[in-house]
């Protein structure tokens, strides 16, 4: 696969709506007044999810506390811990200076497709409302694009693509639901399946040297549903992150963000020391494996290497986006 030309092309037909979506105002690139949430509501899967001890779908780091190794989950941040805190806001799953009634929440639930969320808005909705000053992140798709892919070939590749172009949509929708609630929205692009350990393995396995492809062109088509959907909304109220552009910007130019071209497509955590990725910590890396040298934690989860990175995008679409 070609990740450069599909890369070219996917950011060609991207490129209308990031305009209008406000990459930068009318005024030359910086929002008039600087916005300033209040706090961030997480929606999602388990990328955007710390569970109530604060371990993470990464790895896990650890800090020697009188002898004795135990979570520390102020390091290795998923993305959207990275985004709380560059405007000084934590969620209450880790915070480790007990800053008083931190007001952001995390919704996001392990497994979560677009059904899910739509769930979790409901859930916030019964009890509170959205705001202005509120920043709700939607990361989803991720486990629409495996359940896809896990019914090929029963399903033909067109029926599987249509399907997840009409997830993308639904996805846009509930975009649509927190603007006119009141809300500002950070609306990610699916993850690229396609360059996981997963997809590789999976050719491997089926003898079928595609499947990688299919992930990949699983997640182009949510993701070309989720902008069909948003051409209506605009960047008052909506920034969106290229996620799956970033991932593969990364897995094209590894040495650009630490990694090698013999690690970006490994996973870093050691499945016979750490079988679930919850479980996996700084202690159960692969020989050589650091969490800066490797994308995948596991064989579907990004690096706190790829969280940097997502979460450093995510800050400045919103920094720059003219909310």
């Amino acid at each position: 696969m070609n990740l450069l030309i599909q890369g070219m092309r996917r950011t060609a037909r991207a490129a209308a709506l990031v305009a209008l979506l406000g990459v930068a105002s009318c005024g030359g690139g910086d929002p008039v007044v600087e916005f300033e949430p209040d706090r961030v509501l997480a929606f999602g899967d388990e990328n955007s999810l710390l569970t109530s001890d604060g371990h993470k779908y990464s790895v896990n780091a650890l800090k020697d506390v009188n002898g004795v190794k135990t979570l520390d989950c102020a390091t290795n941040q998923i993305w959207v811990q990275r985004l709380a805190n560059a405007y000084g806001l934590v969620f209450p799953q880790c915070n480790p200076n007990n800053v008083a009634n931190p007001r952001s929440r995390m919704y996001a639930e392990e497994g979560a497709t677009v059904a899910d969320v739509i769930e979790q808005i409901d859930q916030h909705l019964a009890t509170d409302t959205f705001s202005s000053k509120d920043l709700v992140t939607l990361y989803a798709g991720h486990h629409d694009i495996l359940n896809l892919y896990a019914q090929y070939p029963s399903s033909t590749r067109n029926d599987l693509l249509a399907a997840a172009l009409d997830r993308g949509g639904a996805l846009a929708r509930q975009v649509s639901r927190v603007v006119a609630a009141g809300g500002k929205v950070l609306i990610s692009t699916a993850p690229d399946l396609g360059l996981s350990p997963f997809a590789l393995k999976e050719n491997t396995d089926t003898g079928d040297s595609s499947r990688d492809e299919l992930l990949s062109d699983l997640a182009e088509k949510f993701n070309e549903g989720l902008r069909i959907g948003l051409v209506n909304e605009d960047g008052t109220h909506v920034a969106l992150m290229l996620t799956d552009e970033l991932m593969q910007t990364m897995a094209k130019f590894p040495g650009s963000y630490n990694m090698k071209d013999s690690t970006v497509h490994v996973a870093v955590c050691d499945i016979t020391k750490a079988p679930t990725v919850l479980q996996c910590t700084t202690d159960t890396l692969v020989t050589d494996g650091t969490v800066s040298n490797h994308l995948w934690s596991d064989a579907t989860h990004v690096s706190p290497n790829g969280h940097s990175y997502i979460g450093s995008l995510a800050t400045s679409r919103v920094r720059n986006n003219p909310f």
